[in-house]
This record gives structure tokens, sequence and C-alpha cells, in this order.
């Protein structure tokens, strides 16, 4: 193991690369993979790392939960061991910018580039609930449960998980999701949006990585142009839309025909 592997693993991630496909795994389930500025450093570092050839990154978790959520003893005047505590983040003045540092372990995973897949089960807890959100798509076990606990601590979920999940909701559900901290089963996860597929819990990592090999089978830059395309609906009108489709398709069909631009 490298000297940089170790150093995720320590933190609690786990990348493996076979071929197209990116595979990180949450990897402390003695501690329900409860999660820490550590392991979102190493998240961040694992997306900068991942090579170009990557059409398709897996995220999954070992044990029974996903993961847990912020490892609570953040918030205690000694903090985490080896980090700041969020007590003395509150009075800094480069609080904005750390914060900001956290979210990168968040954000590759919308890459235009690659398709992002998350295979969820057990707790997914405020951070948790968050990095599964981050993803495209997420596989979920029938034993899965969400929750966004910030609000009820007196705190905001921070790790851009309030996007996502407006997207896929709406902002009502979302903010009562938020609001109460309650928790979201498999069923009205499927219902709502927030869940793809729905697997019983001994078949997620099958699942998951059936969904990763049909998305593989598809030619890259097709993929490509058509998440482009999903991801830009919010922002256009219809005969904007209509034109981003015919420009899209357009560039498809000279590539096929070998015509340059």
């Amino acid at each position: 193991m490298s000297d940089q592997a170790a150093e995720w693993a320590e933190a609690g991630v786990r990348l493996e690369l076979a071929g197209e496909l990116a595979t990180v795994t949450l990897c402390r389930p003695e501690r329900r993979n409860a999660q820490s500025p550590a392991m979102w450093r190493a998240l961040a570092a694992i997306g900068r790392e991942l090579p170009g050839t990557v059409r398709v990154a897996l995220l999954r978790a070992e044990g029974l939960s996903f993961s847990a959520g912020l490892n609570r003893q953040a918030f205690t005047p000694e903090g985490i061991p080896g980090e700041r505590s969020f007590i003395d983040l509150a009075k800094s003045d480069d609080a904005d910018e750390v914060i900001a540092e956290y979210q990168e372990g968040f954000l590759w995973w919308r890459r235009p580039d690659l398709v992002s897949i998350a295979a969820v089960q057990g707790h997914a807890v405020g951070a948790g609930f968050q990095l599964a959100l981050a993803c495209d798509l997420r596989v979920v076990a029938e034993d899965v449960q969400f929750a966004m606990k910030e609000t009820a601590l007196g705190l905001v979920p921070d790790l851009t998980g309030t996007k996502p999940l407006v997207d896929l909701v709406g902002p009502a559900r979302a903010l009562e999701i938020c609001g109460t901290g309650r928790w979201v089963g498999a069923e009205e996860a499927a219902r709502t949006g927030l869940a793809n597929l729905v697997v019983p819990a001994e078949e997620l990592d099958a699942a998951a990585s059936e969904l990763a090999t049909a998305l593989l089978a598809a030619p890259r830059s097709a993929l490509i142009e058509t998440k482009a395309l999903l991801q830009g609906v919010g922002g256009r009108t219809l005969d904007e839309q209509r034109a981003a489709e015919r420009a899209a398709q357009l560039r498809r069909l000279r590539d096929l025909a070998g015509v340059g631009e």
C-alpha cells in the first residue's frame, strides 16, 4: 500500500481502480463510517487523483451503515484528535475558507466527465445523507434510513446537500425533511426520487455494480453529452433546452461521421 493509500485508509476511505471504474469505499464500519475533516480531505484528494480514463465512480460503504454522519467529537472543546475543534473554527477568521475545503470532497462526484453512483445501506445521516446526495444516482438497500439532523442540532446542512435534495424532492418536502430531522425509508426514497433503485441488502453491491456496467456500455461522449443536457434543464427555457439538444446532437453526429467542427 502506498503512503497516500495508507493515509486515505487511516481517514476511513479506500480507492480501487478497475479500468474505467473507480470504487470508493468508506471503510470504518466499527465507527459506522462516521465522518471527519480527514475523511473529507481524503475524498477531495481521491477526486483530484482519479485518472482521466475513469467514466463511472461507485461509492459504497462497509458495515451495517453507510455513514452515521459527522463524528460528534468535532463539537467538543478538544475536538477530533489532530483536527481543529469546530468550537475553535467558529471563532476563527478563516472559517469560510475551511468549510469550503470540506465541501471539496462532496463536489467532484458531479463532474461532467463521469457518472457517480452511491450504494447506500442502513443509516445515512447528516453528512452521510449529503455524501449520497452528491452522487448522480443512488441504489439503496431496503433497510436504508436517510435523515438530515443538522437543523435539530442548531446547524444547517452545509456539505453541498441542499441543492440536490431540493432538486429531487422539491423545496417544501426538503424543508420538512431537514426541519424535522425525521427518517426517510426506502419506500419514500424511491417514491420521491431520492433512490433510483431499491434492492434487498444482500443484493446491494451486485445491483450497484450492474448499474455501473450498464453505464460503461454506453459510448463515453454520448453519456457525457446526455448528462450535461439533463443537468442543465433547470436553468433553461424549453427553447433554450431544445437548442442545446440540437447542438449536442450535431456534435455527436459529426463525431460519428468523422466530420470536424
